[in-house]
């Protein structure tokens, strides 16, 4: 399967891995564009190893090929969604051109890309704070 980009959704104790964009301080989900005739796990795989290379992912699992214009920004969409449950390492950014920054936290109260926007609503109901381990928050 090929998509214009993958994208890694990780999540630890109810807060989720993100990286924040140098270019417009905007925070996302870590991954990005796709080269020519690499499949979307390559792609995840290498654009991880750019961005974050202290970082070691467990099996990643493909949740969803967003295709069609985002509901948020009306811009195409073309994204393979990723997630991991298993990920070690430390957040040392690879990639200091294109992120500054990479952080465990909360989904909610920043400025996300539209994809990242569409993708938190679609996986994490709306919460207050980070769960404990091995409890569920509900909507």
């Amino acid at each position: 399967m090929n998509a214009r980009s993958s994208k890694l959704v990780a999540e630890r104790n109810g807060l989720v891995l993100l990286v924040r964009r140098r270019s417009d301080g905007r925070w996302t989900f870590p991954g990005g564009k796709s080269k020519p005739d690499e499949s979307a796990k390559l792609c995840l795989l290498r654009e991880i190893g750019e961005e974050l290379p202290a970082l070691r992912l467990g099996p990643a699992r493909l949740w969803r090929k967003l295709e069609g214009k985002n509901p948020i920004s009306g811009r195409p969409m073309d994204d393979a969604i990723f997630l991991v449950e298993d990920v070690a390492g430390v957040l040392a950014i690879g990639a200091k051109d294109e992120i500054d920054r990479a952080e465990w936290r909360t989904p909610f109260g920043l400025r996300l890309t539209p994809t990242s926007r569409f993708v938190r609503d679609q996986l994490f109901a709306r919460r207050t704070k980070p769960r404990r381990p091995g409890t569920r928050n509900e909507r």
